[in-house]
């Protein structure tokens, strides 16, 4: 949760178009939202809220983040990234090790950005209505990941590492592609729902039933 005790700024909806320069010399700012207000960028001034703890830039026209993005150390509860325009992030990000969720949902991925598999702390990791085709292996760096949800992309398989999450609670694949999903999913060993909803490509494998019986919630 966020300290009550930092200053938060809520400029949601403000009609902006472009962030003020006064708000980066905000330095003592725990949270801060900039969402929906037409932003297409975001200045590298940004690097200098060094106590930010949540960050809210969705619903922009963002093509690009800044690389000072990397260097806000304290970002741990939030960052919101969804409903732009992006297709990369810079490496820079993957500094941001103690982040617990991050949501790029409703932008232009093809490819899952390798700086996310440096988060390590990522507890929930939210990628749906994107394009991503797959997922690299290196998913399984996310060793803290309670929450993976990838709803609505191109994704017609899963790599074997996906089950190797200890601490992975729900995935959500709805409305993907899929042809094949892995063995290693049924050793997950917290998984509580896996969500196949709308995947009308997959003959559901027979591992299935050993999850149901385990207690996991199988939507399909």
């Amino acid at each position: 949760m966020l300290d009550p005790s930092g200053p938060h700024l809520n400029l949601w909806k403000k009609r902006l178009g472009r962030v003020p320069e006064d708000v980066w010399a905000q330095t003592q700012l725990a949270s801060l939202v900039l969402a929906d207000n037409d932003l297409s960028e975001v200045s590298e001034n940004i690097g200098r809220l060094k106590k930010l703890r949540m960050l809210d830039l969705g619903h922009n026209r963002l093509t690009s983040v800044p690389d000072a993005l990397g260097d806000l150390d304290a970002l741990t509860d939030f960052l919101y990234l969804h409903d732009n325009k992006l297709s990369s992030l810079p490496s820079s990000v993957g500094r941001l090790k103690r982040l617990r969720y991050l949501n790029i949902s409703e932008n232009a991925f093809a490819v899952m950005p390798e700086s996310i598999f440096y988060m390590t702390s990522l507890i929930e990791l939210r990628a749906s209505d994107n394009r991503f085709k797959c997922l690299p292996e290196s998913i399984a760096c996310l060793a803290q990941l309670r929450e993976l949800h990838l709803r609505n992309n191109m994704l017609v398989s899963l790599p074997d590492s996906i089950g190797t999450l200890p601490e992975l609670r729900q995935l959500d694949l709805r409305g993907n592609p899929l042809t094949y999903l892995p063995t290693s999913i049924e050793a997950l060993p917290r998984l509580e729902k896996l969500d196949l909803r709308w995947v009308s490509s997959l003959e559901p494998p027979p591992w299935i039933v050993t999850l149901e019986e385990r207690g996991c919630i199988v939507y399909l």
